[in-house]
């Protein structure tokens, strides 16, 4: 389930406000994130695998596209603040490597996404609601488990929709990189899943 989106502005809109924010406009780059910080925050969490985390590389990725902004030459806007945001999150996670934590915690993180804390449909019941919380804490688990090249790729393909041709803009590899990395990725999530079969729900469980 996606987070929803801030109302987007009208291509002439958006290029309106680039080109304030080129000039020095605080307010007009503000306006931009704001159309897009959710989707952004999502991507962040997903690959970071903690809110903290995320946020951090967050702070460290508006500012850099705040320094860089006058760099930009055209092209999705969007796929151009989700490589900044993406390669925080490298950076951020190659810090994390140099300070290793001392817990095994971060694998265990139960999902506390804002989608996780929607209200419940009036058709689902608590049982179904369980169970669906159920797999999405042990997808989160799976994703977290990843590589960081592989983690990117499904977050952005599978979680956050992205078509082959933009995710390979986005982290600058070529579009059969992309394919052979969401391979290896989903085979190694499917492959976590069957070896922590027993946490599946019930109805979804493999015999």
């Amino acid at each position: 389930m996606r987070l929803p989106m801030a109302m987007s502005a009208s291509p002439h809109e958006e290029a309106q406000l680039i080109a304030a924010a080129q000039s020095g406009d605080l307010e007009a780059f503000n306006e931009l994130i704001r159309r897009y910080q959710d989707r952004l925050y999502h991507i962040a969490y997903r690959i970071m695998g903690d809110h903290d985390s995320a946020a951090d590389a967050m702070q460290e990725a508006l500012i850099a596209a705040f320094r860089g902004i006058r760099k930009f030459r055209g092209g999705s806007f969007r796929a151009w603040l989700t490589r900044i945001v993406t390669n925080a999150c490298y950076d951020e996670l190659r810090r994390r490597r140099r300070r290793p934590q001392s817990s095994l915690e971060a694998l265990f993180v139960v999902d506390q996404s804002p989608e996780a804390e929607m209200i419940l449909p009036p058709v689902e019941g608590p049982e179904f609601y369980a169970e669906r919380q159920e797999l999405a804490d042990l997808l989160h688990r799976a994703i977290q488990c990843l590589p960081e090249d592989q983690r990117a790729v499904l977050v952005l393909s599978d979680i956050e929709g992205y078509s082959y041709e933009e995710i390979a803009e986005i982290l600058q590899v070529p579009v059969g990189t992309v394919k052979s990395r969401l391979s290896r990725a989903r085979m190694r999530v499917r492959d976590f899943l069957l070896a922590h079969r027993e946490l599946l729900p019930g109805r979804l469980r493999p015999s």
